[in-house]
């Protein structure tokens, strides 16, 4: 069957740089495996319905677990001129079951086949995304845990603001990646749909069973319009979205990650077997892994965008422009998946150096909103307090000091209200222990965050 399925319409033969131009086969064979599944499960239901016979739907499907087996032991030849990896199956089939093989096509089309395709696709790499998510974010528990006597400066503007645990800004992380899992499962429910039987565009005149093919391939819902059906593309978008905000998350972090293990700030330093040196300068130990992980961040954004740009305009219902969406999504996907698991894998080897962490609590007036609540708790209104402790800490920067280095003298100058009680209050600890609200700092709350945390991620359905 080496002649083009629309060749009765046709005069001439395609010109073989039309063939390049319009083949998408390097691209989408990795689809192969879907395609196949997809194709026995219709040769089941043409079977049942009586459109063929039970004999030819057995040879069909003896034809496609053969080339299955072919293509996965590198057996199979590719060619530009049979476009994709639809009519590569066919005209394999062909080849090993004869004129049989012209009956696989029957009420469906390559618009709602590679549709069914793409989801069947999308929702295996989005099961296999949600559970990678699953273990980072044990990851992250595992070190709040490991960390709960760790404090370090919370930033505001990248400017020291107040201290926190580690294992509460570590929190901060567990909470992104489970929004990007949840967004992963809800997105997963519009994946889920199956589309096949809506043939080109229009449905089909033959007897099918469209529920009973849904059955067999483990979708628990069926589309309902056939225009939608082959045109829709919107899941597609949907879960390039969801990558794009997870991937914004791992670059955050990763941002973080170079920061803190600059000499600056010194708070870690990473593994060496999660970094590299420099080809000139014999001191350096870079952080590459953050730094392509959040390069990689944009191109998985180009994803999302190349797919919103190539939709915008696109009448019903189905347009080639949409044969455009393979690549950027297999990109996506690949990228964010490998993002995921080396971050898995490397931030338990990253070391933390509590005492610079501390260290950089005591500096930089952490101390100043606590210094300003220690007033109101006194009864200066807040607003009162803050200017007052503001003026403080305009004086204690011409005496080069901290708020807790001045003397209680200096500190009474500015309020009569303060007494020898405010060293201990601004402590550290006692700034972290005090923030007891629903969410905060304080250890016991990070603690109780932590075992809900665990809870949930133990029943978890990915």
């Amino acid at each position: 069957m080496s002649e083009k399925p629309w060749d009765g319409r046709f005069s001439q033969k395609t010109d073989k740089l039309v063939e390049a131009f319009t083949s998408s086969i390097q691209i989408d064979k990795r689809l192969y495996a879907y395609d196949i599944e997809g194709s026995m499960a219709h040769c089941k239901m043409l079977a049942k319905s009586g459109i063929i016979t039970g004999d030819d739907a057995s040879s069909l499907i003896s034809g496609l677990e053969k080339i299955k087996t072919e293509i996965e032991a590198d057996q199979f030849r590719f060619d530009d001129s049979l476009e994709d990896i639809h009519m590569h199956i066919e005209d394999r089939l062909f080849q090993i079951t004869g004129t049989v093989a012209r009956k696989l096509h029957t009420a469906r089309s390559r618009n709602d086949q590679v549709a069914l395709d793409i989801r069947m696709y999308l929702r295996t790499e989005t099961l296999i995304i949600t559970s990678h998510l699953a273990e980072l974010r044990k990851v992250f528990l595992a070190l709040a845990k490991k960390y709960m006597d760790v404090t370090l400066p919370g930033y505001t503007h990248l400017q020291r603001a107040q201290p926190v645990l580690l294992s509460h800004h570590l929190m901060a992380y567990y909470e992104m990646f489970s929004r990007d899992a949840d967004r992963f499962r809800d997105t997963l429910k519009r994946i889920n749909v199956m589309p096949l039987g809506s043939a080109a565009l229009a449905g089909t005149t033959y007897p099918i069973d469209r529920h009973y093919t849904a059955e067999l391939l483990g979708f628990p819902r069926v589309s309902v319009n056939s225009i939608d059906s082959v045109s829709d593309r919107d899941f597609i978008i949907e879960f390039l979205s969801s990558a794009s905000l997870c991937m914004m998350h791992l670059s955050r972090i990763s941002e973080e990650l170079i920061l803190w293990s600059s000499s600056e700030f010194a708070f870690i330093e990473l593994s060496d077997a999660f970094s590299t040196g420099s080809s000139i300068m014999p001191q350096k130990k870079n952080p590459d892994v953050p730094e392509l992980t959040r390069g990689k961040t944009g191109s998985v954004f180009g994803s999302l965008i190349s797919l919103l740009t190539m939709m915008k305009s696109l009448p019903l219902s189905y347009n080639r422009d949409m044969q455009e969406d393979k690549k950027p999504l297999f990109e996506a996907a690949d990228t964010l998946k490998a993002c995921i698991e080396i971050y898995i894998n490397m931030l338990p080897t990253i070391t933390i150096n509590s005492e610079s962490m501390r260290q950089a609590t005591s500096a930089g007036f952490l101390n100043a909103t606590d210094m300003a609540d220690y007033l109101v708790t006194r009864g200066m209104p807040f607003r009162e307090a803050h200017s007052c402790v503001g003026k403080m800490v305009s004086y204690a920067l011409d005496k080069k000091k901290e708020l807790h280095e001045l003397g209680i003298e200096e500190l009474q100058s500015f309020s009569s209200l303060i007494e020898e009680e405010i060293f201990d209050f601004l402590t550290t600890e006692q700034m972290i222990s005090r923030r007891k609200s629903f969410g905060g700092t304080a250890a016991e709350n990070v603690m109780a965050a932590i075992e809900e945390a665990e809870k949930s991620l133990d029943k978890e359905d990915p």
